[in-house]
Formats: C-alpha cells, sequence, structure tokens
C-alpha cells in the first residue's frame, strides 16, 4: 500500500502566477536633437513601470540625458543612431547608450568648461559608470542602487549629512 498526501487547497481554486521580474527595456534613437527628451520620456515610462522611487529617478534621467547628448554629439556618425538600454536588477538599475563611434570618454581633469561637464554629473550622481568596447563603437553605462537612503559616500560626495539635510543645516 502506498501512502500519498493531499495538496490542502480545493482543486478547483484559482491561484495567482509567479510575480515576473522586470525585463530589459531598450529603444533606438536617431542622430537628432529630438533624440535627448525622446530618451528621457522612454527612461521615465520605464522606471516608473517597474516602481523605482521618484528620488532616484531624477538622477538617472539626468544621466541619461547626459549620456545621450555625448553620443549624439561626440560618438554617432551620420546616418546611424544610439540605442538606450535600461535593465534591472534586483537593488539598481543599469543605463547602457550604445554608439558605434569610437573614442573612449572620461571625466575631464580641472574645471571644466561649459561643454565639458556631462560625464563629472554622472561619475558624480551614478554609484558605478563606466565604458565598454563593442564592435563598431562602445557601450557607455552607469548605475544606480534602489535604496531609500543615500548611503554615506553619497551623502558626503554632496555635502549631505547621513540623514539627507545639508552639513550646514542646524541639528
Amino acid at each position: 500500500m502506498v501512502d500519498t498526501e493531499r495538496e490542502s487547497r480545493p482543486v478547483n481554486q484559482e491561484t495567482s502566477p509567479p510575480l515576473q521580474a522586470p525585463c530589459p527595456r531598450e529603444r533606438l534613437f536617431r542622430r537628432e536633437r529630438r533624440s535627448v527628451p525622446g530618451a528621457r520620456a522612454f527612461a521615465r515610462r520605464v522606471l516608473e513601470d517597474w516602481g523605482v522611487h521618484a528620488s532616484r529617478i531624477d538622477d538617472v534621467l539626468l544621466c541619461v540625458s547626459e549620456l545621450a547628448t555625448n553620443a549624439l554629439l561626440h560618438g554617432v556618425p551620420p546616418g546611424r543612431g544610439l540605442l538606450l538600454r535600461l535593465l534591472p536588477y534586483a537593488d539598481s538599475v543599469r543605463v547602457e547608450v550604445h554608439d558605434s563611434g569610437g573614442g573612449v570618454p572620461a571625466v575631464p581633469r580641472g574645471a571644466p568648461d561649459e561643454s565639458g561637464r556631462g560625464l563629472l554629473l554622472v561619475a558624480g550622481l551614478a554609484d558605478r559608470w563606466g565604458v565598454t568596447e563593442r564592435d563598431p563603437g562602445k557601450v557607455v553605462w552607469c548605475e544606480f542602487a534602489l535604496t531609500a537612503v543615500p548611503s554615506r559616500d553619497a551623502s558626503a560626495r554632496f555635502g549631505l549629512r547621513p540623514d539627507g539635510l545639508p552639513a550646514d543645516a542646524m541639528p
């Protein structure tokens, strides 16, 4: 005789499908000025769909603008476009801007002029950033931790106390 166990739920009871992790999202943009606001709008929709906290969305969108602008000005040859890819992870979001141009972008040394601040902003706002080669071109990427409270490093970097208030604020 075989001893079997019976499942405790009724046979006809509906079950919810398991929650699915968000899928990476990407979009191609032409080599034109209106692609930058288009990239920002696309990123905003995706981040909101994923439930990213509003306090982090602004940082991500500023970096999307800077990376897309840099790609259009320096990395996308005539007749080509750029690819914006957003990748969700358990505790972070990664932004990638793919272009087919050569060169490796770098944060300027010293005080940048009016047009050299994009990567400086990305380096300051993102938790990590970098450049990966591809054929042809490169991928400039940045990552953002999805924590509710700024880290001590980020707080210090922006002149904030650990509670998020300005360093010179009254206790």
